[in-house]
């Protein structure tokens, strides 16, 4: 994905906003947890909802949806917490897929290469496809992938990082924003530092339209959601979210509005438009379910070839990056968290992370243990500062998850 860009600087993170203004100040969700759940009986169901009963007070959740999976199976799959007042969330509920498109776009591109090997590369250039576009003939297809090309990410722009502050309801134009991406001086030469950026998925989206000939939402119907048997993830490119909705509310923009501290302001941020997030058609919403199958799909490389599924998955860049002046993205990659090709890896979890506009989820596969963790939350008023910023918490969540069903994984080995 997406943070809304109130804080411009955060890594690995995908800054997605969503619609609708409703500045009453919210009380907290009662949390009881959905009835049709069911009773947590297993030992490992128990240690799992130890912690789903701990984060809620610590990251001031209003609402969270948990799915724990060992061999596709549930281990636990439960709800709690409040949609909108009085409206209980529920595991079936749907949401923004974020930052999750990004790892689908990898996904498509490596299935095409396997099955064009003789016309298709991760070395072709950016050329062959846009040749318009500045320092296209410098920059690969996997400097797209691994965020290496150098170009800016247009998320943090002023033109748009502005203009998302000031109108959540506008539409954006994929021309217009790689247009905003492009046309600054890169931060860096392509392969020579790493950085997160926008641009690069926003272009690969353009790029598989071009190798398909077909729009891009058909193109994922075709290679991604038929071949992952999804059936709640759809391509909608309006603010549209179908029912049943999780609700997401924000004090993101209280900054960006100049809005006191003393005064109460926390809006509904289910329903701004999406448009600027990623690509036509490629700007999605999911469940839980689907969520977990993705990854537990890219994770075992069910659709790729045993060198693409490497390429998507390997800590390649660990020990690669750095930071520098001017280029507030810049990292360097380490073991304990990297960039494959439109995943994250956590030590060996394969996960996606997405954070956008009072939603955020994490989503992760062990191989080693089969062993999925997904986590979605909503926040109540009380997560955002004075300023309106808030700490990420469904990352740390999963981590937290993760160390108490699989030990000791996270430390370098």
């Amino acid at each position: 994905m997406f943070n809304r860009p109130a804080t411009e600087a955060r890594r690995f993170r995908l800054a997605f906003p969503l619609l609708a203004l409703a500045s009453a100040l919210a009380s907290p969700a009662a949390f009881a947890a959905n009835p049709e759940d069911g009773q947590v009986s297993s030992p490992e169901a128990k240690i799992i909802q130890s912690i789903v009963d701990q984060v809620i007070p610590q990251y001031h959740l209003k609402g969270i949806i948990v799915q724990v999976r060992r061999n596709g199976k549930d281990l636990y799959l439960k709800a709690a917490g409040e949609s909108m007042p009085g409206v209980l969330v529920t595991t079936n509920m749907h949401f923004r897929n974020g930052s999750m498109v990004f790892t689908y776009i990898s996904t498509m591109l490596l299935e095409l290469i396997d099955q064009h090997p003789q016309t298709l590369s991760l070395n072709d250039k950016l050329s062959k496809f846009f040749p318009e576009i500045p320092g296209s003939s410098d920059v690969t297809l996997k400097n797209l992938l691994n965020m290496t090309s150098g170009y800016q990410d247009y998320v943090g722009i002023p033109e748009v990082f502005n203009g998302i502050n000031a109108d959540p309801l506008r539409q954006w134009t994929p021309e217009e924003l790689i247009e905003i991406g492009v046309t600054p001086e890169r931060w860096f030469n392509p392969g020579e530092n790493w950085a997160y950026s926008h641009t690069n998925y926003l272009i690969l989206g353009r790029v598989l339209e071009k190798i398909t000939g077909m729009p891009l939402d058909r193109a994922m119907q075709k290679y991604i959601f038929e071949p992952m048997g999804l059936r709640e993830t759809k391509s909608i490119d309006t603010a549209q979210i179908p029912g049943p909705v999780m609700h997401s509310f924000t004090s993101e923009r209280r900054g960006a509005l100049q809005i006191p501290a003393d005064i109460p302001f926390y809006e509904e941020s289910t329903f701004w438009n999406p448009s600027w997030t990623t690509a036509k058609g490629a700007i999605q919403i999911t469940d839980i379910n689907d969520m977990s199958r993705s990854m537990e799909i890219v994770g075992n490389g069910a659709l790729l070839s045993p060198t693409s599924y490497l390429e998507q998955v390997s800590p390649n860049l660990v020990g690669f990056g750095h930071p520098q002046d001017g280029c507030p993205h810049c990292t360097e990659n380490t073991y304990a968290r990297n960039y494959g090709l439109g995943v994250i890896n956590l030590g060996p979890w394969i996960t996606q992370t997405k954070n956008f506009a009072g939603n955020g989820s994490t989503v992760g596969y062990l191989p080693a243990a089969r062993l999925t963790i997904a986590v979605v939350i909503t926040y109540t008023a009380g997560a955002f500062d004075e300023q309106g910023n808030s700490t990420e918490a469904s990352q740390p969540i999963f981590v937290s998850l993760a160390n108490a069903l699989a030990p000791n994984i996270f430390s370098p080995h």
